[in-house]
């Protein structure tokens, strides 16, 4: 049992000794980030309404 509980403890070191060596991004490129997947998305959600309406349109057209 003892055993186990030294797993564990040396997996939490091992996970906190490796976040220290991790590159955080400063506060600029999460904004920068946030900014470009926003626009993004409301350039993705527009073409697909526009798709949406112009198969919608051809549907009336044919039926």
């Amino acid at each position: 049992m003892k055993s186990m509980f030294n797993k564990i403890n040396h997996f939490f070191r091992d996970v906190v000794s490796e976040m220290h060596a991790v590159s955080w991004p400063t506060m600029n490129d999460v904004k920068e980030g946030t900014v470009v997947v926003i626009v993004i998305s409301g350039i993705v959600a527009l073409f697909l309404a526009l798709v949406d309406f112009g198969f919608g349109q051809l549907v009336k057209l044919l039926f």
